[in-house]
């Protein structure tokens, strides 16, 4: 009986978030719809269908501006003062918040897919993504650090690698990960 409460409540906790913001959008579209089309009876004489489906989008637009400007920084600049006051917490959050940053922010880590002589004595390669060119901290000049992806994972591992066991791939980045995470059955884009 432990078990079902438990996975009714883990059921609750990721289903939550989603049926909430559904609820949310769906009273903002009721009301919007239901005063832009008010509005415009009253002054027009018109009905115009669809009219709560593009004043909804501007609402989330205005509110996605003012969160992003007036709401977000500042809420930001507490919580990362909050987590950088608590060592372990900090060092969890800043190596995820790296990691998400490498993965989608503007310094986007995995634009340099490479392919890796991963053993000498054989043609064994494998595709990973440069991260760092400049590894003077660990006194190898000669080396770089490449990040290859699990497949079927959102995991991996790094290594330095000696430089000329590196070729670069013509590859978008992008397409690179897919092939690598699939385990190479999305195939390439067909020019």
């Amino acid at each position: 009986m432990k078990k079902i409460i438990n996975y009714l409540l883990q059921g609750l906790l990721y289903i939550a978030p989603l049926s909430i913001t559904a609820y949310i959008i769906y009273g903002v579209f009721n009301l919007l719809d239901g005063i832009s089309q008010e509005l415009l009876a009253k002054f027009v004489d018109i009905r115009i269908p669809g009219l709560g489906v593009l004043t909804l989008l501007l609402f989330l637009i205005l509110i996605g501006i003012l969160g992003k400007t007036f709401i977000a920084k500042p809420l930001k600049l507490v919580l990362n003062r909050i987590i950088e006051s608590i060592p372990l917490l900090n060092f969890i959050y800043s190596a995820f918040n790296d990691l998400f940053k490498a993965f989608v922010g503007q310094e986007k880590k995995f634009d340099q897919p490479v392919l890796v002589k991963v053993n000498l004595n054989s043609d064994l390669e494998k595709l990973g993504f440069i991260t760092e060119e400049n590894l003077q901290l660990l006194d190898e000049r000669d080396k770089v650090a490449v990040y290859f992806p699990h497949s079927y994972n959102f995991s991996g591992e790094l290594f330095i690698v000696p430089r000329v066991n590196i070729k670069s791939v013509d590859i978008n980045s992008s397409d690179v990960m897919k092939f690598i995470v699939s385990a190479g059955l999305t195939g390439w884009e067909k020019s």
